[in-house]
């Protein structure tokens, strides 16, 4: 007896293995590997969050729960995008302001008294 083909994929893009090291995401036919180390925006994450991937364009991830994108270019040649977000925060005595930088992207967020 033979089994029946399989049916269409219904998404393009899913989370197969999560770890505290790092996750695993199927994109399309094949399987890549997003390490904590490379990706640190998703270390704190919550899984579920993480499991919520959409791709939007072959070449373009988002995970809306986290607003974060991710080129798929950039999870296969990590050496050409050499920028890891690292988390800093400092408080300006003046502006009674906290300046917090992300991703690359400055926020100021008024502090509260």
């Amino acid at each position: 007896m033979k089994s029946a083909p399989r049916g269409k994929r219904t998404s393009n893009v899913e989370v197969t293995n999560v770890s505290k090291h790092s996750f695993w995401l199927m994109i399309q036919d094949r399987a890549v590997f997003l390490p904590f180390e490379h990706f640190p925006w998703f270390k704190e994450s919550p899984i579920g969050k993480i499991l919520n991937v959409q791709l939007p364009h072959p070449h373009h991830l988002y995970w809306p729960d986290l607003d974060i994108d991710i080129a798929v270019d950039s999870i296969d040649h990590p050496e050409r995008f050499p920028l890891v977000s690292r988390q800093h925060a400092r408080i300006s005595s003046e502006s009674r302001t906290l300046t917090a930088k992300g991703d690359g992207s400055r926020k100021i967020l008024k502090r509260r008294r």
